[in-house]
């Protein structure tokens, strides 16, 4: 019922083509992982059933994988997935490594392609199939094969190493906005010619979201207030009902210098992205606001007088720029500088629906920002911000190291269990579904 096909270089545009020459059945199964695969009872029968009943192209399942335990020895746990929906354009969202395919629907999307990709093939395969359908039943088990936390995994797009799979892996998505209507030309609405605008008390405003931080939103607010500009700045800091004494600290260090804004919410129900609407919202804020973790530093104090500078030069409505990871006594760690040089003036605003960030330090140009809004999250929420600008004007980039990200053990992103992990990725594949629908209505002239 089912044909299998293991231990071949699925990422490759003629393996794809031989298994389609060699395959005649209704359904066609493939085992991308390289270590023992143990199918649970009656499974494929199941997976069969399901393909009948809906007629899906593609079937994923959820399944157990063999890990490392803390003593070393092998555990089975549950390795549960989320739904491929229209935004799930990353070529590293996680089907697992069983894919079962309509055989029909296998030949065909073979037969339209191309190109031959020697990396990209698997990834151009799934997204030319119309109805993906996720089995939300633990059906087989597998080995984990890449053991790293999810804070190592995260950077591999940037990684100098992987840059001719991304760019074949750029080339198959842009191919595939293209087919759906969804693909942006390099033309972009230059900020003044927007009407909005207005007076402001500063030029710039740096932008500080902090919860519980004491240990170092001092060294943040302390290298905000030091930069070094011809124009006048100043620091809005967001403290979300701190209990650490982080909020002690603030009122101290404002009392201390007039530009450090120090802002309480009225209401409880703020995440960093309802902290920033309440700062940009702010009568004091700048022209220009500009990003800054309370974990982290700005790498010099000419940092804010370049972001300013991009703006100006580049006619963008927001600044992107380079960072430096570090641990907390600045030493630079892995993966070391992270600069996106993935992003290009023609592509970039479509490549950035496959990607899974943008980079850092973020600016933005305040009128446009408080049009728009950030969403009340605490995770996505500049990603989101970062495609609903790129839709229709510039971003800028920097590419010199402007900040420095430090790694310590009370970061929140460092290690995260496969439960937040799919909770994070569910939701910005919402937000690149829901921009990838506008821009295909906007296409279309809706």
């Amino acid at each position: 019922m089912i044909e299998s096909f293991s231990g071949l270089p699925f990422n490759r545009t003629q393996t794809l083509r031989e298994v389609a020459a060699s395959s005649s059945g209704k359904y066609l199964l493939l085992y991308t992982n390289s270590h023992h695969l143990e199918m649970g009872m009656l499974a494929c029968e199941r997976i069969a059933g399901i393909a009948d009943d809906t007629g899906a192209d593609m079937l994923y399942a959820d399944h157990y994988r063999i890990v490392n335990g803390p003593d070393g020895s092998p555990v089975r746990r549950r390795h549960p997935l989320i739904d491929c929906q229209k935004g799930a354009l990353r070529n590293d969202f996680d089907f697992g490594s069983v894919l079962v395919f309509r055989t029909s629907s296998f030949k065909k999307a073979v037969e339209e392609m191309t190109e031959d990709y020697e990396y990209a093939a698997l990834y151009d395969l799934r997204l030319r199939m119309d109805r993906i359908v996720h089995v939300n039943e633990y059906l087989y088990t597998d080995v984990e094969t890449d053991n790293r936390k999810s804070g190592e995994k995260q950077f591999d797009y940037v990684d100098p190493r992987n840059r001719a799979v991304q760019i074949e892996m750029e080339k198959v998505c842009t191919e595939h906005l293209k087919r759906i209507g969804a693909y942006l030309e390099p033309e972009f609405k230059e900020p003044e010619s927007c009407g909005l605008g207005g007076v402001f008390p500063v030029t710039a405003t740096v932008v500080i979201p902090v919860f519980n931080r004491i240990r170092t939103v001092g060294d943040a607010v302390a290298s905000a207030l030091g930069q070094n500009c011809a124009f006048p700045f100043n620091v809005i800091v967001v403290d979300n009902h701190s209990t650490d004494g982080t909020t002690g600290l603030l009122a101290s260090l404002a009392a201390a210098d007039p530009r450090l804004i120090h802002v309480i919410p009225d209401r409880n129900d703020l995440g960093i992205g309802g902290c920033w609407n309440l700062a940009v919202h702010h009568p004091q804020c700048g022209e220009y606001a500009v990003q800054l973790d309370s974990d982290d530093v700005y790498s010099g104090p000419d940092t804010l007088q370049k972001i300013v500078d991009a703006f100006r030069e580049q006619k963008c409505a927001m600044v992107v720029g380079t960072y430096q990871m570090t641990d907390f006594q600045m030493n630079p760690i892995p993966p070391g500088i992270i600069d996106h040089r993935e992003w290009t003036e023609d592509n970039g605003r479509n490549n950035a629906l496959r990607i899974n960030g943008l980079g850092a330090p973020r600016a933005f140009w305040t009128p446009l920002l408080r049009t728009i809004n950030l969403p009340n999250t605490s995770y996505g929420e500049d990603y989101a911000l970062g495609l609903r600008i790129s839709r229709e004007y510039r971003i800028g980039r920097i590419y010199d190291v402007l900040y420095c990200c430090r790694r310590w053990e009370g970061n929140s992103d460092a290690a995260l269990d496969a439960e937040k992990v799919n909770a994070n990725n569910l939701y910005k594949d919402r937000i690149r579904t829901w921009e990838l629908e506008a821009r295909i209505r906007m296409n279309d002239g809706q």
